[in-house]
């Protein structure tokens, strides 16, 4: 099996960590790239020592922490000390991958020190740190578009016992259209497909037309999304979801927003 074929199921989630580490799809897709580029060109090779997606990730974040590579967006890059947001994201970068690596990517303590160049030990460390500060610093008004009730609740206790407020539940287009726009949410979890309320995407589409909020989707087919072949989301959990998962993502996607709302 050739470099290409190896690396191809994980290709998907590795833009959507990268979207998720970056805070942008434009500059998380650009490190990829880069990544890809290099390995191609020769510059850099897999780890023959790793396994095949720990290698990749390992390669990305090479080219990620490299100096001579700068793909990150105004959003990103945007200057951090002008909140508790920014402040926790120019100090975390390592702390936020850790995180990321292991409740979203599913990888062991000892697969994200390899990636990291670091020892498992500080990886966990990281972690908690990371758990933390999303603890401390990130609360919001969450709104949930999901037609399952049982997953509904558990996204909601999810998100309360993280310290947020969650102000509705809506199962359907139109209710979380209304839901939105009369309690004015911070953060949006949402399902792709509601059956017969309508699409998810449809319902955040519009609702991003009236507010600037950073939405998270959750679907239990992300690889239907993660294609490449047309605009994918940033965020993204996949059902069934860990605790952590919904901890990671959701901390991510407050870590970013302020700064872009800033940027715009």
């Amino acid at each position: 099996m050739n470099v290409t074929h190896a690396l191809a199921p994980h290709l998907p989630y590795l833009r959507r960590y990268a979207r998720a580490l970056t805070g942008s799809q434009q500059s998380g897709d650009a490190y990829v790239r880069a990544a890809l580029t290099a390995l191609l060109s020769g510059e850099h090779v897999l780890d023959a020592n790793k396994p095949p997606r720990v290698a990749l990730y390992r390669l990305f974040h090479q080219i990620w922490s490299s100096p001579a590579e700068h793909y990150e967006t105004s959003d990103a890059a945007a200057d951090s000390s002008g909140n508790p947001e920014g402040r926790l994201l120019a100090l975390s970068a390592s702390r936020r991958a850790a995180l990321l690596l292991t409740a979203v990517e599913s990888f062991s303590l000892d697969e994200a020190g390899a990636i990291l160049g670091e020892e498992p030990e500080e990886v966990e460390r990281a972690v908690i740190e990371a758990q933390r500060a999303i603890e401390t610093e990130l609360i919001s008004r969450v709104l949930i578009i999901e037609d399952e009730p049982i997953i509904a609740l558990d996204l909601e206790n999810l998100v309360t016992e993280l310290g947020h407020e969650v102000v509705g539940t809506a199962a359907t287009r139109d209710q979380a259209v209304k839901l939105a726009h009369s309690t004015r949410p911070g953060l949006v979890l949402a399902d792709i497909n509601l059956g017969e309320g309508g699409s998810g995407i449809d319902a955040v589409s519009e609702i991003l037309d009236s507010f600037d909020i950073p939405v998270i989707f959750v679907t239990a087919y992300p690889e239907k999304l993660l294609t490449g072949e047309r605009p994918e989301p940033t965020y993204l959990i996949a059902k069934p979801f860990l605790p952590e998962t919904v901890q990671a993502t959701v901390g991510q996607a407050l870590f970013f927003h302020p700064i872009k709302r800033k940027a715009a």
